[in-house]
């Protein structure tokens, strides 16, 4: 978990051992349940917007800074589960909002799915 802009909590999932730098942002999920509940935390009716971008997400999933470590493989108020529904192909693109490797493709995403965020006219090109 982190704090950026001085705004919005972004859920980061660590992906090594301890005090090696390495991680996902995630960025996006496709709403499935807890709808209503997700337009509330929004105030938003806009289903797409609900969870579309890492700012969203947490604020959909109420994440913040109490969250910070938490074990995602573990049972708790957060964790991974496994799909629910089979997945379309996916995809990569270069990574958003970087100055440096910028061609490094290291952003994925499923193809076709309304719910990702960033610019939708590469993610249909690619």
């Amino acid at each position: 978990m982190y704090f950026i802009y001085g705004t919005s909590y972004m859920l980061n999932v660590s992906a090594e051992e301890p005090g090696v730098g390495a991680g996902v942002l995630l960025r996006a999920i496709e709403p499935l349940e807890g709808i209503n509940l997700m337009k509330r935390l929004r105030e938003t009716d806009k289903l797409r917007d609900l969870a579309r971008g890492p700012g969203r997400l947490a604020a959909a999933l109420q994440i913040d800074r109490r969250l910070d470590g938490v074990d995602l493989c573990a049972n708790g108020p957060l964790w991974l589960g496994t799909a629910v529904r089979e997945t379309a192909h996916i995809r990569t693109t270069v990574r958003i909002g970087i100055t440096r490797e910028v061609g490094r493709r290291l952003r994925f995403f499923e193809a076709g799915n309304p719910f990702v965020s960033g610019p939708h006219k590469e993610i249909r090109s690619r």
